[in-house]
C-alpha cells in the first residue's frame, strides 16, 4: 500500500493547479452557475443526509479528490483495518473497534463481553442498594460515555450517573456531593490500569469509602485485570490493546453509558455505527461520506490553507460533541512524522473547536462571519426545533454568500464566500448518534491515510505524562 508523501501523487499537482483556476470564483457565482448545485452536492446513506454544497469545490474538484484517494490506496487500507491487519504500525496492532458494533457478526470474545455489560447494566439499575455511579476516567476513556449519557439521556432508572476525569481534586469532590458511600458504585477506565489521573481519582475514591469493601464498590474496564484485582476489584471488563481509547467507547468502556441510557438503547448506538461501517467499506469513494468529509477537509487544510475546523452542533443534546471530536481529531492525526518516520512538509490536522448553536452565535461566531480567519465549518442539525434548523441555515448561507452591498458600510459588509458543510440527522436518538459517531471515525482514518500518517498511536502524550511522574517522583 502507498506510504509515499500525498505531494507526490499527480492528483495533488492537479489540485494544486485546480486551486489556481478557482481562486477568483466565490460560492455565490458557483450556485448562479450551477443551479442544481445543492442536489448533485448532497448524499444520502440511511438516517443522515450530508450537504457539502457550500464548500468551495465543484464536481471537477471533487473528482481530482476521488483521484487523490486512488492515488493513496486508501481502498486497500480500508480493507486492511477491517480485514485486522496492523494499521497501527508503531504499535504493530490491528485497530478493532468496528468489532464491537458488528451484531451476531462479532467476535465470539466481543459477543462475550457484551452479554456481560448487559448482564452488569440489568443488575446495578434494578438494585434498590445502588443510587449512584461515577465513571473514573480520563480522555477516551470518559468523554465517549459522557457525551452518550448527556446526549440520550438517562431512562427509566433512578440511577444518578457523575463523571471524574480531572486529577483536580474538586472534580471528584463535585462527583460525589450528596451522595452516600453505601449506595454509591465507581466505574474505574484505565487499559493499563495505571493512567495518573484515574487512579489518583480511584485511590481518594476508596479513601471516601472507608471501611467499606472495594469489591462492593468498584468495577473495573482494563487490559490489565491483575493489576484491578491488586486494587480490590472483583467485577472486572477486558478492554483489548486493538481498542484505542478515543475509539472505545462502543466497548466495554461504554458500560456506565449502558447503566444510564439503557441496554436497548446502547445496543441501538453499536447498530447505528454498523451502519456506517457497512456504508464506508463498500460505497465508491466518490459516494461514500466519510471519505468526502475527509478529503473536503484535505482540500480545507492542504490547498486552501485552513488551520482551524468548527464542528457546530444545533442541539444542545450534542453540545458535547465539539469536546468529543478533539480528541478523536487532534490525537488521531495532530501529527509530523509520517509512516516512513519522514518528518511531513505539508499540514495535517488543523485545530478542531466548537460549541452548539445558537449559543455560538452570540459569541464566536463574529470571526467566522468578519475575522481574517476562514474556518470552514460542519452544522449538525438533528431537527430538534424549527428555530435551530432555521438558525442553523441562516448562519450556513451568511457564510457562503455574506452580503457585499456597496450601499452597506464597511463594517456592515460580509465577506462570504466561507465554506461549510451540513450533517442533518433524521432523528436525534440512539441510532442516529452511532451513525454520527462512526462517520467522524471514519473520516479520521481516511484523512490518516491521504496524509499518510498512522491515526491510531499517541506518542504526542506520552511526553507530558512521563515528566510529571519524575516531577512527583522528586517532590517537586
Amino acid at each position: 500500500m502507498n506510504t509515499t508523501p500525498p505531494t507526490a501523487c499527480t492528483a495533488w499537482t492537479r489540485l494544486t493547479e485546480y486551486r489556481q483556476r478557482m481562486q477568483g470564483v466565490s460560492l455565490a457565482e458557483q450556485f448562479q452557475r450551477e443551479r442544481d448545485r445543492a442536489r448533485h452536492l448532497t448524499l444520502e446513506i440511511p438516517g443522515i443526509v450530508f450537504d457539502y454544497s457550500r464548500q468551495r469545490i465543484d464536481a471537477e474538484g471533487v473528482g481530482l479528490l476521488a483521484e487523490l484517494a486512488g492515488q493513496r490506496d486508501l481502498p486497500q487500507w480500508r480493507s486492511a483495518l477491517f480485514d485486522g491487519a496492523a494499521v497501527n504500525s508503531t504499535e504493530q496492532r490491528a485497530v478493532a473497534h468496528m468489532a464491537l458494533r458488528a451484531g451476531e457478526t462479532a467476535p465470539a470474545e466481543v459477543r462475550q463481553t457484551l452479554d456481560r455489560m448487559r448482564a452488569l447494566a440489568a443488575r446495578l439499575r434494578g438494585d434498590p442498594g445502588v443510587r449512584r455511579i461515577v465513571h473514573l476516567g480520563t480522555g477516551g476513556s470518559a468523554l465517549g460515555p459522557q457525551l452518550i449519557v448527556d446526549a440520550l439521556g438517562v431512562e427509566d432508572t433512578a440511577l444518578d450517573f457523575r463523571f471524574a476525569a480531572n486529577v483536580d481534586p474538586l472534580d471528584l469532590q463535585r462527583a460525589l456531593a450528596g451522595a452516600d458511600p453505601e449506595t454509591t458504585r465507581f466505574v474505574v477506565v484505565s487499559k493499563t490500569f495505571t493512567t495518573q489521573e484515574t487512579l489518583a481519582n480511584a485511590h481518594a475514591a476508596r479513601r471516601w469509602l472507608g471501611q467499606r469493601d472495594p469489591a462492593r464498590h468498584f468495577i473495573a474496564v482494563t487490559g490489565s485485570a491483575a493489576a484491578a484485582r491488586a486494587f480490590g476489584v472483583q467485577e472486572v471488563l477486558p478492554l483489548p490493546d486493538a481498542i484505542g481509547g478515543r475509539f472505545s467507547l462502543w466497548s466495554a468502556v461504554g458500560v456506565t453509558a449502558m447503566c444510564a441510557v439503557g441496554i436497548a438503547r446502547f445496543d441501538e448506538l453499536l447498530a447505528g455505527g454498523h451502519d456506517v461501517d457497512a456504508h464506508f467499506v463498500t460505497a465508491p469513494l466518490s459516494e461514500n461520506v466519510p471519505a468526502l468529509m475527509a478529503l473536503l477537509g484535505v482540500w480545507n487544510v492542504n490547498f486552501l490553507g485552513s488551520g482551524t475546523h468548527a464542528v457546530l452542533p444545533y442541539a444542545h443534546a450534542l453540545r458535547l460533541l465539539p469536546a468529543y471530536l478533539q480528541q478523536l481529531e487532534m490525537e488521531s492525526n495532530g501529527k509530523s512524522v509520517d509512516r516512513e518516520g519522514r518528518a511531513v512538509d505539508y499540514a495535517t490536522a488543523p485545530v478542531l473547536w466548537g460549541a452548539e448553536g445558537t449559543v455560538g452565535q452570540h459569541s464566536f461566531h463574529q470571526l467566522l462571519h468578519q475575522g481574517t480567519q476562514i474556518v470552514p465549518a460542519d452544522f449538525v442539525v438533528a431537527g430538534v426545533s424549527p428555530e435551530l434548523d432555521a438558525n442553523a441555515r441562516a448562519q450556513a448561507d451568511a457564510l457562503a454568500f455574506g452580503t457585499t452591498d456597496p450601499a452597506l458600510p464597511p463594517y456592515r459588509r460580509h465577506p462570504g464566500n466561507r465554506p461549510s458543510s451540513t450533517i442533518r440527522l433524521g432523528r436525534l436518538d440512539a441510532r442516529h448518534l452511532g451513525r454520527l459517531l462512526a462517520l467522524y471515525e471514519h473520516k479520521v482514518f481516511a484523512q490518516g491515510v491521504i496524509w499518510n500518517i498512522n491515526s491510531f498511536d499517541q506518542w504526542g502524550v506520552e511526553l507530558g505524562k512521563a515528566l510529571a511522574r519524575q516531577l512527583l517522583t522528586k517532590g517537586t
